[in-house]
């Protein structure tokens, strides 16, 4: 592990002997890729060059503790506590910043709720996630932007698809995606009895062309006269838009722009979500164990969360934690479960590398 570090901290040191060159700072894309790899080695050096600072301390301070002075003696001794209590975080913070990132957590993502078991009740309650998704994305200055979305008649949505991008924001949502159980009384329940209902959520990588390649005569495009409530244009022009991919047989269909185009490039844009979400579980297959050990598979039909309204809490099944803060959790205070779902991957990470 040491001879990977002092490799990283030698790459680090000649990337900043490069950002400091006129000629490097010249060139805006190539100053812009540096920039970006020197930051991304920021950590892990800052981290090893605290780990080096703090044996060498420990090792002066173990000959101090053999001065013949008892002050000196007992100082060096307070010291060696203190520094044997940080090495074991500061040796652990290493060897996960060291695990292989995802190359996909820097993308922004399609998020997709769909209405699960239980009618009505439970689109209100894929509306009630995605206003839990939306303010947690504004606590984190990200941007939503809807993409497809089909109301129920309670003011929930059976489905609602919807494009959020900002900083690293599939790193932090990854593990939202499997069925989502919501255990309360309805608004319609007349005798009080609690329901449980369920909704789906999967969280998908936004694709770019250099992600996906479809080839045109993959492709067949429908277009059709939009339905539902609103506007003039709906039953009156052919502006909804159905995107087939003929060879996975996956189906698009959008319809909520009233232009033709941009129902059309939307299609698209989730289309390619999908195929590369596809592409990405076909690989994980062949890592199906670590990929179904504590955190799940990602994959909707897997229960990973109950939200019980009664009792006030929520409970991640995957790492067993409950919190009794239920209110919070649906207003988006959600970061305490994205931290213990990523804590709990990096733990599984470091679980099968040291097998």
């Amino acid at each position: 592990m040491f001879a990977k570090l002092e490799g990283l901290e030698r790459k680090y040191i000649e990337l900043e002997q490069s950002l400091a060159s006129p000629e490097v700072f010249a060139d805006q894309e190539r100053y812009r890729k540096l920039t970006k790899a020197h930051a991304d080695l920021r950590e892990v050096v800052e981290l090893f060059r605290r780990y080096r600072t703090l044996q060498q301390e420990l090792a002066d301070n173990r000959e101090l503790e053999r001065d013949s002075d008892p002050d000196i003696c007992s100082m060096a001794q307070e010291e060696i506590r203190k520094i044997e209590e940080e090495l074991p975080r500061i040796e652990h913070a290493l060897k996960v910043a060291l695990l292989p990132s995802d190359p996909l957590d820097e993308k922004n993502i399609l998020l997709e709720i769909r209405a699960g078991t239980g009618g009505e009740e439970a689109a209100l309650f894929a509306a009630d996630l995605f206003r839990m998704y939306c303010r947690y994305a504004e606590q984190m200055n990200w941007k939503v932007e809807i993409m497809s979305e089909s109301p129920s008649d309670s003011g929930g949505y059976k489905e609602i698809i919807a494009l959020i991008s900002g900083d690293r924001v599939y790193s932090r949502l990854k593990f939202e995606s499997g069925t989502h159980r919501v255990q309360r009384v309805p608004a319609t329940e007349s005798q009080g009895r609690i329901h449980t209902s369920a909704a789906t959520v999967a969280i998908m990588p936004e694709a770019e062309e250099v992600d996906i390649d479809i080839k045109p005569e993959e492709l067949r495009f429908d277009v059709y006269r939009s339905s539902g409530p609103g506007g003039q244009s709906v039953n009156t022009t052919d502006s909804a838009v159905r995107v087939t991919h003929i060879p996975t047989g996956l189906v698009v269909c959008c319809q909520d722009e009233k232009s033709q185009h941009k129902n059309k490039a939307k299609g698209l844009k989730i289309l390619m979500s999908r195929l590369l979400q596809l592409k990405r579980d076909e690989q994980n297959a062949a890592q199906a164990d670590q990929r179904r050990a504590q955190v799940g598979s990602g994959d909707r039909s897997e229960r990973i969360r109950t939200y019980n309204f009664p009792q006030g809490r929520v409970t991640d099944h995957r790492i067993n934690l409950t919190l009794y803060s239920l209110n919070r959790v649906m207003e988006g205070e959600i970061q305490e479960l994205v931290d213990g779902l990523a804590t709990a991957a990096q733990a599984e990470a470091l679980k099968a590398g040291a097998e």
